[in-house]
């Protein structure tokens, strides 16, 4: 442990330090949570330091794309809390960032916000950019799925757009992967609220490509869960079922609640076609599925969404 911890806190005096991409994202299933369970336990003897508080940092980003969002949360805010007595202020901004971009996946817009709007008041103070694209992506993508959830009028998508734009341009700028992902995606929904589907798909192609080069599932799944509903009113059904079920198996996979979203416009769509036609159209597309989600993960996929209606009828 003390060779890897020593490792990681010469990175982390780096500038190129990321504190705004997990560092073992590279990494999947198992070998992650294996190594993060390694790292736990000892890192709480380790005296707080600004290097502590970005490792943290790190280790928190990491934790969220396996869906463990307990633990990231209580990196993050741990994090938090060191940064301030170090006087790190860069990674002050990280840290409420990603409690923001948590607290989306979670369904607690409200607290997203607020993380957020804070991350852009302290960015914009200290002079820190790259903290200020990522807090402008954060506050638009809150506002984005706080809108999704009440049913805002169009028209309110207007002010969230500005962010947006402004928070793609910025992270442009700053070759900031991750908050450019968040933008696309973003924007994708907003346009699809606005009624812009073709638009839509455009940016959360653009999300979906980023999200996949600094490996967020999470992001990678909701890209294809809002492209489904836009297919699905384009007239393009095939697709539609082909996005919908990655969405599906993507988010189910990083035990997000999320996948309910895909799942009841699948279900909405095997009505519709058929069982015979819905399976004919997973054949379709099977090369695609497996390039994604492997075998096991195609084979899957009639089982989950079967789980999925059968809880309907439960209810």
């Amino acid at each position: 442990f003390q060779m890897v911890l020593q490792v990681l806190r010469q990175f982390s005096q780096q500038d190129y330090f990321p504190l705004y991409g997990g560092l073992f994202a590279a990494l999947s299933g198992e070998p992650l949570k294996t190594l993060l369970d390694y790292l736990d336990r000892p890192l709480q003897e380790v005296p707080n330091t600004q290097s502590k508080a970005r490792i943290f940092t790190l280790l928190g980003y990491s934790q969220r794309a396996l869906g463990r969002f307990r633990s990231a949360i209580a990196f993050h805010e741990k994090a938090l809390g060191i940064a301030r007595e170090a006087q790190d202020r860069p990674c002050e901004i990280a840290s409420l960032n990603h409690l923001s971009r948590t607290a989306v996946q979670q369904q607690d817009y409200d607290t997203a916000i607020d993380y957020s709007q804070r991350a852009l008041i302290l960015a914009r103070q200290s002079g820190d950019r790259l903290g200020e694209a990522n807090a402008l992506a954060s506050l638009g993508y809150s506002q984005v799925f706080k809108a999704q959830a009440s049913s805002l009028d169009p028209d309110q998508y207007e002010s969230i757009l500005v962010y947006l734009e402004q928070g793609l341009q910025l992270s442009e700028r700053q070759g900031d992967r991750p908050s450019q992902a968040l933008c696309a995606h973003s924007l994708g929904v907003a346009r699809q609220m606005l009624g812009q589907d073709a638009e839509a798909v455009d940016a959360l192609e653009r999300g979906l490509r980023i999200a996949q080069a600094i490996g967020d599932a999470f992001l990678q799944g909701m890209n294809y869960a809002a492209m489904a509903p836009a297919y699905q009113r384009l007239g393009n059904t095939a697709m539609a079922v082909f996005t919908g079920a990655l969405a599906m198996y993507l988010l189910h996979q990083i035990n997000s609640a999320q996948w309910q979203q895909p799942a009841r416009i699948l279900s909405i769509l095997h009505g519709q076609l058929g069982p015979e036609g819905f399976q004919a159209v997973l054949s379709e597309y099977r090369s695609g599925f497996l390039k994604q989600i492997g075998v096991d993960g195609y084979d899957y996929l009639p089982k989950l969404l079967a789980e999925y209606r059968e809880s309907l009828e439960g209810e």
